[in-house]
């Protein structure tokens, strides 16, 4: 499927913000919100994301209405997620695609937003954005300015470059890989399999990160998806950032030799060290659009994802 680039935004533009999974901390989405305001845009909130249903913002159809409305708000510019947590794959299966197909917009979030990321590229081949969200990482008193900086790609067609110069990079397997950049946390990803909206890798570069899972999980994880054919069909692999994922008894292996591990039975380019997912700074990345690996340069290039 073709990738569709949404539109670019322009200061005096209205963003929408729901809470597709759990609910947001509303002091710091407040702060999240703010910043918004001062990149010159006005804001829209959903009706869902002050509303507490035990871990998620409201019912499964709460959050789907905003959803489904936000696209089909005319006013509305872009869709800004306040936060991750869980919940966003209850309602993938129920997203009227044509409401989105006949509305493309930027879609803003990461973490538990991963199986959105991966429901609305594969089904309308939007092009979506992962990034740091208001109440979970843009509302935080030590929030990076990095972090923020990511937000400016969607006032401007811009060609991203990583490279060493943003942080440390470990090459695992050297080479050249090239194709739509995909992916996100790996237990969204994992969560996929064996649905309708199943990863597809063939060919893309894939990105992995996640948060708080032992190396064993992780190793249990990546395993799946080694079994399933997702590494070995991808072009190349990118590892951000896995946020606290050690071991909690004496008896494990390593974060790294579990990676490693799967990285050489892939046999593909692959890059370690990104500093996307949650961390801080967390930089900002659009899915869907061509990217090109360079284990040689250490670097990474990734196409404008708004034209």
């Amino acid at each position: 499927m073709p990738f569709v680039k949404p539109n670019r935004l322009k200061k005096g533009d209205t963003v929408g913000v729901i809470a597709p999974a759990s609910p947001p901390n509303l002091e710091n989405l407040k702060q999240g919100i703010q910043f918004l305001n001062e990149l010159g845009l006005n804001v829209k909130i959903g009706k869902s994301v002050t509303k507490m249903n035990g871990y998620l913002a409201g019912t499964d159809q709460e959050r789907l209405d905003d959803l489904h409305e936000m696209f089909l708000d005319q006013e509305v510019k872009a869709i800004i997620c306040a936060c991750g947590g869980y919940g966003s794959g209850r309602i993938a299966a129920h997203i009227e695609v044509e409401i989105v197909r006949d509305n493309p917009k930027i879609f803003w979030g990461y973490s538990d937003m991963t199986f959105l990321h991966t429901a609305l590229r594969q089904e309308t081949g939007l092009v979506t954005f992962h990034g740091p969200m208001l109440a979970s990482d843009i509302g935080k008193e030590d929030i990076h300015p990095l972090s923020k900086e990511g937000f400016l790609q969607l006032f401007h067609p811009t060609v991203l470059s990583y490279s060493e110069k943003i942080s440390p990079l470990a090459v695992l397997i050297d080479g050249t890989a090239t194709g739509p950049l995909v992916g996100g946390n790996l237990s969204l990803l994992v969560s996929t399999l064996g649905t309708k909206f199943e990863m597809e890798t063939k060919d893309k570069l894939l990105f992995i990160e996640d948060i708080n899972e032992e190396p064993r999980a992780v190793d249990r994880m990546l395993n799946q998806l080694y079994m399933a054919g997702k590494l070995g069909s991808a072009s190349g692999i990118l590892i951000g950032d896995f946020h606290d994922c050690l071991p909690k008894r004496e008896l494990s292996l390593t974060l790294d030799t579990v990676i490693d591990h799967y990285v050489n039975l892939a046999s593909k380019p692959a890059l370690k060290g990104l500093q996307i997912g949650h961390c801080n700074p967390h930089i900002a990345i659009p899915f869907g659009v061509q990217a090109t690996l360079n284990t040689d340069e250490k670097r990474l290039i990734i196409d404008s994802g708004v034209i």
